[in-house]
């Protein structure tokens, strides 16, 4: 379809000398909005893509052009299909490592349901709070481009559906392609209530060989205790996560190597000579992974949902909020391999006061016996050289159509992030108020949830009280960012202090941001995977130490970067990104290990209505929660 109207536009254009390429016409007058859409009358046509009186006279063969352009356009419309489901988020009684436990799933399932469409539907979910905790819903990597009110990020784009409450979520996936996925964006509920989004190509194939068949990789944590209680105690004594997690998990079930109990490993069953597509995701919400299969490499060909260039690995490499597809081959002789996938822990400093298990799964040959699984050779916990090596050797895929790298920009911001010391919090009953909280900044900037409205009705309604329009564009002070003696020279105590505020960036609709994130060493030095809602960004370069802007620049890869919505910036070191502001809304960009968050490492970005209709926010839905 898509063909024909490129073609047919074409021909239109070489009779009338056109001036308009088929690309441009098509990105003008086919947006695949949502099935049934009524055909759009000549009027509606954007002025942009009619040529003026001056230069061309609008003849019958014009008008006849628009009308078969309108007409192809209601054509896709009606191909796009509206994809309706419902959550049921409620209370799940599941027995693991041997033990039962209560916890928040939707629709009884761990991990949640897996939702596929085709670019360009239309999703529409109803999320029904069943739980006794308010809940939102976060569809992590899709863009929202006019739907901004269903991104689900709590307080930022909206209230929390309250015990009891529902709220449905509309939006289009236009535009983008593979593997992302959706999750609660209130406390650590997101631990078990998540779950895959795949949004298959729509009138063409993969840019690779076709797999035999698509396998979501669901990696996680588990803990024995209740995943907000754990949050309570760590935010009530001001300091880290106490209780690390109990285990890892693929596809929720954590393996053989925790206990033997029945039916708690993931088995994959695999036919000869075939090749498979996993769609991996790391929903943990405080480690990220290395995760390897026996007898078997990897050819990487996207992440976030981006398709990059072929890349062979026999490691994958994968931060909180990531996700990786991945083609494996089975043509290894027929017998049963472990999956395995275990933390990566890039500050490891003597022994591991963190959850150092190693999840499995079993991929076993269609009528292989059952002689004992064969188990990959993990990288050691702090293998940081791995670790980078994967994430820089990744590029993108150069497509016909695909944005290619901005090279003016308008903003440029240069932000340090990390932990800090915040005064205790009147409601935090056992913080030791002399030594103060722990607590996490942005260019020395703590972010504080508002509480009584959510800042994107704040925005769009104008109550700017709210909120000040005064994020730092670079931090207070510059000094050495990722030096030790941060931590153990009294003089340098000061530099460990943040201050807490709701502070954002206001952007101008269409501009180019370009920033540098810059990895500190305060307190503790760690890999800090950081998530941008509404947007994807090019990573233009990353490196281990203080950024210098002298020899960075000539590393920048402005031809094929590989193109992300989160990236892990190096423990002590830096990362350059860049991305065009052209999405009206409010977008918040945290850290996605999950206590970072509360602690205060996110900022928002404001996004200014554009001139166009398309191109400014529109009014929340009837049934958008209150706070």
């Amino acid at each position: 379809m898509r063909r024909l109207l490129a073609a047919l536009v074409r021909e239109g254009s070489r009779m009338k000398g056109g001036a308009l390429s088929a690309a441009a016409q098509e990105k003008g007058l086919c947006s695949h909005r949502d099935a049934g859409s009524h055909l759009p009358s000549l009027q509606s046509v954007p002025r942009s893509v009619v040529p003026s009186t001056e230069k061309m006279d609008m003849t019958c063969g014009s008008r006849i052009l628009l009308l078969v352009v309108a007409l192809l356009c209601a054509l896709l419309a009606a191909d796009s299909a509206v994809v309706e489901r419902t959550f049921h988020v409620g209370n799940l009684t599941v027995s693991r490592l041997c033990e039962r436990r209560v916890i928040t799933a939707v629709n009884g399932t761990l991990p949640g349901p897996t939702i596929r469409v085709r670019e360009g539907d239309t999703l529409l979910v109803h999320v029904v709070n069943l739980s006794p905790y308010d809940i939102s819903i976060h569809w992590h990597g899709v863009f929202q481009k006019q739907s901004g009110w269903a991104d689900g990020a709590n307080m930022i784009t909206q209230c929390p559906i309250r015990p009891g409450g529902s709220y449905s979520n509309r939006f289009n996936v236009s535009g983008q392609e593979g593997t992302l996925w959706w999750h609660a964006h209130t406390s650590f509920l997101r631990a078990t209530v998540h779950g895959a989004l795949i949004i298959r190509p729509r009138n063409h194939s993969f840019p690779f060989r076709k797999p035999y068949r698509q396998v979501p990789i669901l990696l996680g944590e588990w803990w024995n205790a209740d995943v907000v209680d754990v949050e309570k105690q760590a935010f009530l004594t001001g300091g880290g996560i106490v209780n690390i997690s109990n285990a890892f998990t693929i596809n929720g079930k954590p393996g053989h190597l925790y206990t033997r109990c029945k039916n708690r490993m993931y088995k994959l069953e695999v036919v000869a000579g075939k090749t498979y597509l996993l769609r991996i995701i790391n929903s943990a919400i405080t480690s990220q992974l290395f995760f390897k299969i026996a007898g078997h490499t990897f050819t990487v060909v996207a992440v976030d949902a981006c398709y990059t260039k072929p890349y062979d690995t026999d490691v994958v490499v994968i931060a909180p909020g990531q996700t990786v597809d991945a083609l494996i081959v089975t043509d290894s002789p027929s017998s049963r391999y472990y999956m395995a996938a275990r933390p990566y822990i890039s500050s490891l400093n003597g022994p591991p006061s963190f959850d150092n298990t190693t999840a499995t799964a079993i991929m076993r040959y269609k009528d292989a016996d059952d002689a004992p699984p064969q188990m990959p050779r993990m990288p050691a916990l702090n293998d940081t050289p791995t670790a980078h090596r994967f994430y820089t050797n990744l590029t993108g895929l150069r497509r016909p159509g695909a944005p290619t790298v901005p090279l003016e920009v308008e903003e440029h911001m240069f932000v340090t992030f990390g932990l800090g010391v915040l005064p205790c919090d009147p409601a935090q009953l056992v913080c030791n108020r002399s030594r103060g909280t722990l607590g996490a900044s942005m260019n020395n900037v703590s972010f504080r949830f508002p509480t009584a409205l959510s800042l994107l009705e704040a925005h769009f309604r104008g109550f700017h009280a709210e909120y000040q329009s005064d994020f730092p564009d670079r931090p207070p002070v510059m000094f050495d960012f990722t030096s030790n003696s941060l931590n153990t020279d009294p003089r340098l105590t000061p530099l460990l202090r943040t201050q807490r505020g709701t502070k954002v960036k206001k952007v101008k609709y269409n501009a180019t941001v370009e920033m540098v994130l810059q990895n500190t060493a305060i307190i503790g030095i760690d890999n800090h995977p950081l998530h941008l809602h509404g947007f994807n960004f090019f990573v233009l370069a990353q490196g281990f130490g203080n950024y210098n802007a002298t020899t960075a620049r000539s590393r920048y890869n402005l031809v094929d970067p590989q193109v992300r919505n989160t990236i892990a910036v190096p423990a002590g070191g830096w990362a350059v990104i860049r991305f065009v502001a052209n999405n009206p809304g409010v977008w918040i960009m945290h850290c996605h290990l999950e206590q970072h968050v509360s602690l205060g490492l996110a900022t928002v970005f404001v996004v200014e209505d554009g001139t166009t209709p398309d191109s400014i926010l529109p009014p929340p839905p009837a049934d958008f929660p209150a706070c």
